[in-house]
């Protein structure tokens, strides 16, 4: 009796667990992840992929290869990514900021020894970095549902749009013809794009009780702050983001077209009349 009672107990205490653990991630799952059992495998498969080959490979490789070697490389891809940003300045109707987009490539390009150089920066012309996923938004379609894409990592139904295009304006695709050299020529952006990271991933992996629900709300926050230029409106339900296929319309127009710009100060209210 003694034992039938033990075991009976000990189901009880499985099935409450079970109960328990089903109801917080029902509580932790959100609207705008409906795929998160699937994005969490794949998310768990690139976490595997990052720690046994690519953090290795971009440690070695910031280790081995001169930090100025490294900011070349760096400066070289930038200014492809200076380029297309341009260009989604100019798609976006930014007309100020593609022209000092453009006037940055065009310096890097030409005393920056085909971009190797940053002189840009240091005249002024800062890096205003935009994309197809933004130019979207931009238009008025909201991001849809997150994704997380194998190899490449947080995205969105809308900026998985996006990439297709931007995947095509990358060094590796613009100078390279053959398979082989395209893999080269990626994998070395690989590589050096994850070694800049290694220091933001370690305080990641200190910090989140959750690594795949952090990643995941600061993507989120960060494509719709850079949507709206650092000044995204403010959305009538917390529970409500920028998930529809169109709300990004919906919303007010940011103030401002320029990032880099403050808020407008708010108006004071009227004098009171007097008595």
């Amino acid at each position: 009796m003694k034992k039938n009672m033990t075991l009976l107990l000990a189901a009880a205490l499985l099935c409450a667990g079970g109960a328990a653990q089903a109801q917080a991630q029902q509580a932790a799952s959100s609207p705008v992840d409906p795929l998160e059992g699937f994005n969490r495998s794949i998310f768990n498969f690139n976490e595997g992929l990052d720690r046994t080959v690519l953090k290795p490979v971009a440690t070695a490789y910031r280790d081995v290869v001169p930090s100025p070697v490294r900011t070349g490389v760096s400066n070289f891809m930038g200014n492809f990514s200076d380029a297309w940003s341009a260009i989604n300045q100019f798609l976006q109707g930014k007309g100020e900021a593609g022209i000092s987009m453009t006037f940055r490539v065009l310096v890097n390009s030409t005393f920056g020894l085909a971009g190797l150089v940053d002189w840009a920066t240091p005249m002024g012309l800062e890096r205003q970095s935009e994309d197809f996923g933004q130019t979207l938004g931009r238009w008025g379609l909201g991001s849809g549902p997150y994704i997380v894409l194998p190899l490449l990592g947080p995205s969105s139904l809308r900026d998985t749009a996006g990439l297709t295009l931007d995947l095509q304006t990358t060094p590796s695709s613009v100078l390279f013809s053959s398979t082989s050299d395209r893999v080269m020529a990626t994998s070395l952006q690989v590589i050096n794009r994850r070694s800049e990271l290694l220091g933001a991933t370690d305080v990641v992996d200190q910090i989140a009780l959750d690594k795949y629900q952090f990643i995941r709300d600061g993507y989120l926050a960060r494509r719709r702050s850079q949507v709206y230029d650092g000044n995204p409106p403010e959305q009538p339900d917390e529970q409500d983001d920028d998930t529809g296929a169109g709300d990004a319309g919906t919303q007010p127009a940011p103030a401002t077209l320029n990032p880099a710009a403050p808020p407008p100060a708010t108006p004071a209210p009227a004098p009171a009349p007097a008595q």
